[in-house]
């Protein structure tokens, strides 16, 4: 079965495991198992049946495209991450 590292600040929702194996095809089960066993889990990864703004869904190391739809295996490796934004902007004058 797939395993699924928890974000830090989902961690209270799993006990405080950092990883968890979850049965699943697709992200989209992945999700669905993961708030049977863990209530709370999709409120914070899905809104309106997609991966909500701003989370990463990666893949054995890649970033998915496919969100809830991308097909997973029992072997892969699956990270749910919070996308890091920013960018280079003018310097202040020192």
């Amino acid at each position: 079965m797939p395993t699924v590292f928890v974000p830090s600040l989902m961690r209270e929702l799993t006990g405080g495991q950092e990883r968890v194996v979850v049965e699943g095809r697709t992200v989209r089960q992945i999700i669905n198992n993961l708030d049977a066993s863990y209530p709370g889990m999709k409120a914070r990864l899905v809104d309106n049946d997609r991966i909500i703004p701003g989370m990463a869904v990666i893949v054995d190391g890649e970033v998915s495209r496919l969100g809830l739809l991308q097909r997973v295996s029992e072997e892969n490796e699956i990270h749910f991450l919070p996308a890091i934004g920013g960018g280079c902007g003018s310097q202040p004058d020192p």
